[in-house]
């Protein structure tokens, strides 16, 4: 067994890479065990918003997401007859940007082993458990292909990044069961596509009652006709939940009925879907939120600690901002069980609240309320169906529960937002 002064983090996936390099960036070594065999392109597109854009900027990655991502302009929102209902431009000193969740994972990796070394992430390593010490804890671990026992691994704290599955998770909350089903199922697909709109948007068109769908490039000029790369997920309200897993093929079939209509000025949706390389299904899922992430020499982090359905675009960049409060919390604090309860003293309530809202007020609530008034139909100015001040304070109270609003990137802190 290794026994070190490191901290060991489990995954290795957008929260355990950043972690590593804010841990490194402080002067505190890290180690990173991940399961998969071999890192594989997983997921689809990822809008870094402004927090977490931050995070990585000051970890000195703007150059690469500059050169490999799509730098965000704007939001858009749309009824479901293809009206606009508003269009909330970027407006944060930190820029945003719509990338592919493969290339932001690579752009962290590259940056880990350039930084840490090539021996920073081991591979193959399934974590099964995690036993706390009075002086650390140590992560078992089994041979991800062989699934024979591997050497465990000590050190001065173990903190959990292995997502909304997470074995150290089961371990310390062992009645939680599977994830709780929203009642919404996605699909995900890749177009080739011309820019739509400015081509740096964020489109969220209809409401997830009815037929939704979150439409945003995450590579610009891919060949030489001067297309995108085109993300889109479709969200629509069901009874029935999909796989749990991120790689479970989906069938245009059992979707595009809610959007077989929807023929726009400024975009044929159904021409769109069909014409996707690859579609995934997965069920949009949460965890109820848990009073404690804090567990002596253990730590959650990411999902593993506040899994939360993506309708605000929101579970990575809250992520990625744990990392930054909990690599602060070791600096600031000499003993790692009080460095690890100021981590979450910081961030368990303000993420747990993002939780509950991305349930109920998304930043699509705004679409919502608007069909909810015109019935589904069509409105001959959106100022007579919601006024202006009511599109900010939706949209400003999400950004400021999220922690992205003008005053919380400033460094303001914001008053607690009341939950039911």
């Amino acid at each position: 067994m290794s026994r070190d002064e490191r901290i060991v983090i489990v995954g290795g996936g957008i929260a355990g890479l950043t972690l590593a390099l804010q841990l490194h960036q402080r002067g505190i070594s890290c180690r990173v065990y991940e399961a998969t065999p071999e890192f594989r392109p997983l997921g689809v597109g990822i809008s870094l918003l402004p927090h977490g854009a931050k995070a990585l900027i000051e970890l000195g990655l703007l150059d690469r997401l500059v050169e490999r991502a799509i730098v965000f302009q704007e939001s858009y929102f749309f009824t479901s007859r293809g009206q606009l209902v508003h269009r909330d431009p970027a407006t944060s000193e930190f820029p945003q940007f719509l990338i592919h969740r493969a290339t932001l994972h690579e752009i962290l990796y590259e940056a880990v082993v350039a930084r840490l070394g090539a021996d920073a992430v081991v591979l193959g390593r399934s974590c099964t458990g995690v036993v706390e010490a009075t002086d650390g804890a140590t992560a078992t671990f089994v041979d991800t292909v062989s699934g024979a026992e591997a050497e465990a691994q000590s050190g001065r704290a173990v903190i959990a990044c292995d997502g909304i599955h997470s074995r150290i998770r089961a371990q310390l909350y062992p009645d939680q069961g599977e994830p709780v089903f929203s009642g919404v199922n996605m699909w995900r697909g890749i177009t080739v596509h011309p820019p739509i709109l400015s081509g740096g948007g964020h489109i969220r068109v209809g409401t997830v009652e009815h037929g939704k769908m979150v439409i945003y490039p995450i590579l610009d000029d891919i060949d030489a006709a001067g297309n995108q790369l085109v993300n889109w997920v479709a969200e629509i309200r069901q009874e029935q939940a999909g796989p749990a897993a991120w790689n479970v093929p989906g069938q245009i079939a059992d979707f595009i009925e809610p959007f077989r209509d929807w023929v726009f000025d400024w975009l044929d949706v159904p021409a769109l879907i069909r014409e996707a390389d690859m579609i995934w299904e997965y069920p949009m899922s949460d965890r109820d939120p848990v009073d404690r992430w804090a567990f002596g020499h253990v730590a959650l982090v990411g999902d593993a600690a506040h899994p939360m359905i993506p309708r605000g675009s929101n579970g990575a960049m809250q992520a990625i901002v744990d990392t930054v409060a909990l690599a602060d919390a070791l600096v600031a604090e000499s003993d790692v069980v009080a460095a690890l309860a100021r981590y979450e003293g910081e961030r368990r309530d303000a993420v747990n609240a993002v939780v509950l809202k991305n349930r109920v007020t998304p930043p699509d609530h705004l679409i919502e309320v608007v069909e909810e008034r015109t019935g589904g139909g069509l409105f001959a100015a959106v100022g007579d169906v919601i006024s202006p001040d009511e599109v900010t304070a939706i949209l400003n109270s999400y950004k400021t529960a999220a922690g992205y609003s003008r005053a919380a990137l400033a460094g303001e802190r914001a008053p607690k937002e009341q939950t039911s």
